[in-house]
């Protein structure tokens, strides 16, 4: 079963869970509403992600800040342990792009490509803002 994570569609479903019987319970005790954004997000996959299964998640670093993104790499690497699982993983984020030995496909041209960290445009903008914020402010804050 899919399932997309519009944050319309993610609140549908914490109302679901708060209605149906041990619904909260599974989600740690507390309705995924009572948590922020983030922590509601890594709430979901911490209870609900589990070995040996194939995992397509787009985009999950949206609803997490840079601590949970980190947050979710251990979770993924738990899962991991099983074989059988797998995650394919659309992302923008230079941290989920980081996990140890994933294979990382860039779409930025007419066929996907098989890229190394180090050159992707996410880790290299990123990078150049931390290494030098004045330079890139600069040229967007200008009058």
């Amino acid at each position: 079963m899919a399932t997309s994570f519009a944050p319309k569609v993610f609140f549908n479903l914490a109302t679901h869970i708060d209605t149906i019987d041990g619904g909260v319970e599974s989600y740690g005790g507390i309705s995924l509403h009572a948590q922020s954004h983030g922590e509601s997000f890594l709430s979901f996959f911490n209870n609900r992600l589990g070995g040996g299964g194939f995992y397509i998640l787009d985009e999950p670093e949206a609803a997490l800040s840079p601590q949970r993104q980190l947050a979710l790499l251990r979770v993924i690497h738990d899962v991991c342990k099983n074989p059988e699982s797998q995650f394919l993983i659309a992302t923008h984020s230079p941290i989920i792009l980081a996990y140890p030995e994933a294979t990382i496909y860039s779409c930025d041209g007419p066929s996907l490509k098989s890229i190394s960290y180090n050159n992707t445009s996410h880790y290299e903008i990123t990078k150049g803002f931390l290494d030098n914020p004045k330079k890139y402010l600069s040229h967007l804050i200008s009058d």
